[in-house]
């Protein structure tokens, strides 16, 4: 069974290629995007090492002379996606958003070159990613980092890759929606509507970006004139791993400067997040920079943070606090608790299973030691693709399959899983 899983999963990549980058699905997502295309590379490197990294060169080739990596770069003209070039205007030469996404991109160049087979395309195709990687890298901590806390903000939703999370009601409440031009989403003619961001969220969304572009994308400006700027757990795991594993490459690569610069990055990093923790709610949590004060908000972004190399006692309690969460869910790991008020067990990010985070909760906590709880959410994964297919997200009372549809980043970790971890998953 896990053969044809695996078979159908390297399908659904071969579907969505386009020559040199993925799309996360046609129609409801026409280009490539930050993050998925960096994971999806993790699924090409099981069958085809050449084209992952081409993967991650192609979203580094459209990275920003101040180091800043795009969450959408627009490769072909498509009307199918709002918003497009012509709301962001950024004024590149391929028209790219202005906003970034989770730094996975050094998480995945590690593990593609620690297995990879042919060594000296590895060593080749990853010494010329890590300058542009590191760069990013020291992009977040310049401009999203002012005061040097060794966190850094997102200052747009669409940054954290968990848009319409719970987390953000409340500091999303101080965007304005006046003066927000007016708009046709197209999102919601490709996918349920009620299983998508609100309107009132998209003006938001669209009134950050009206703002960002008034300030000609100058991210020496961007932060303090965002009226959302939050220090998102999840986010900043990923920068500190991405920057732990590209210290280790750099070592390997013979370049001493890059890994000293990251990992003084880690140990500034990983005290600063351990203030992000809150004995009672028994995970981590966001805070508003804004406001100065920890966002109350139990969701997935506070336990992802296991994906950084945080202490075995604080991975002890977040395997704990998913423990306690799965006496209320079938599928692990919803993206908020459903014992809150506001859980949405369809809607996106207000309740719905997605498998990339699971997969870097599960890699994090297994290498602090809690396993069993790994092997739980791999296990619930895996179930819920036999159950309902290859979707963007999961309800995770019912498997109901939610978004788009044959998506490329559920089914490179479904290969990522089943090749690490076989018929145990």
């Amino acid at each position: 069974m896990s053969e044809s899983l695996i078979d159908r999963a390297i399908e659904i990549l071969r579907l969505n290629d386009r020559g040199t980058y993925t799309v996360p699905t046609s129609g409801l997502y026409p280009f490539q995007w930050n993050w998925d295309s960096a994971l999806s590379a993790l699924g090409f490197s099981y069958f085809d090492e050449a084209r992952a990294w081409t993967e991650i060169d192609t979203l580094l080739a459209h990275q920003w002379d101040d180091g800043m990596v795009p969450h959408i770069i627009f490769h072909e003209e498509d009307d199918g996606y709002f918003p497009g070039p012509d709301v962001w205007q950024t004024g590149r030469p391929v028209p790219t958003s202005g906003v970034t996404q989770p730094p996975v991109a050094g998480f995945a160049a590690k593990r593609i070159f620690d297995r990879a087979k042919d060594r000296d395309l590895a060593e080749a195709r990853a010494r010329a990613l890590l300058p542009r990687i590191h760069a990013w890298h020291e992009w977040f901590f310049r401009c999203r980092d002012p005061e040097g806390s060794g966190l850094v903000a997102i200052i747009h939703p669409w940054e954290s890759g968990r848009d319409n999370s719970i987390d953000w009601d409340q500091p999303f409440a101080a965007v304005p929606t006046e003066g927000v031009q007016p708009f046709q989403r197209r999102d919601t003619q490709h996918a349920d509507p009620s299983h998508r961001p609100t309107d009132e969220q998209y003006k938001r969304y669209i009134w950050l970006v009206q703002k960002f572009r008034s300030l000609g994308w100058n991210n020496d400006k961007l932060h303090d004139a965002s009226p959302f700027r939050v220090v998102d757990p999840g986010f900043n795991a990923i920068l500190i791993r991405s920057c732990a594993d590209l210290a280790e490459l750099a070592d390997a690569l013979d370049e001493p400067e890059i890994a000293a610069t990251s990992r003084a990055r880690v140990e500034a990093g990983i005290p600063a997040l351990d203030a992000l923790w809150s004995d009672e709610f028994g995970q981590f949590l966001c805070f508003d920079r804004v406001q100065g004060a920890l966002i109350q908000s139990a969701s997935i972004g506070g336990l992802l943070a296991a994906f950084a190399p945080i202490s075995q006692d604080r991975a002890a309690a977040l395997a704990a606090r998913i423990d306690d969460i799965s006496s209320r869910t079938n599928y692990l790991v919803p993206s908020h608790d459903p014992a809150a008020p506001e859980f949405d067990s369809l809607r996106y990010w207000r309740g719905p299973v997605w498998l990339i985070v699971n997969t870097m909760i599960a890699n994090g906590l297994e290498r602090a030691g809690q396993g069993d709880i790994a092997d739980r959410i791999r296990t619930d994964s895996v179930r819920l693709i036999r159950q309902s297919g290859f979707a963007e997200y999961y309800d995770p009372i019912t498997a109901e399959p939610c978004g788009g549809e044959h998506f490329t980043w559920t089914a490179a970790m479904v290969i990522e899983i089943l090749n690490l971890h076989g018929e145990k998953a």
